[in-house]
């Protein structure tokens, strides 16, 4: 997990390197914050460092098990749905198709032509 983390984090800086506007900055946010979950909080949440929440286990705070457990909640969903949007407006998904003209016909000395 920590390298899909870091690689996710490294693939994002180098797509969006090159664009401008809100884009890359929501794509580097996502990827941060994604970074961060799952390098950092999934690992611990893993190894028991962050306390999981069970209802039977009474040596354990609940408030602190559910307020970890919501942290990573919103901070992993939080960063997809930033990292989406962002990739989404860098591909374009959002612009608006140009409208097409219509063509003009062709006028020779002042009447319209035949086509």
């Amino acid at each position: 997990m920590i390298v899909m983390g870091v690689f996710l984090m490294i693939v994002t800086w180098r797509l969006a390197k090159d664009a401008e506007g809100w884009a890359p900055r929501l794509m580097v946010a996502g990827a941060l914050m994604l970074g961060l979950g799952y390098s950092l909080l999934m690992p611990l949440y893993e190894a028991g460092k962050i306390e999981r929440y069970h209802p039977a286990a009474a040596l354990q705070d609940p408030a602190i098990a559910l307020a970890c457990h919501a942290v990573k909640l919103v901070v992993m969903n939080t960063g997809w749905l930033v990292f989406g949007l962002g990739l989404s407006m860098h591909v374009g998904m959002f612009r608006l198709p140009a409208a097409k003209k219509a063509a003009k016909p062709q006028t020779i000395s002042g009447h319209e032509s035949v086509a």
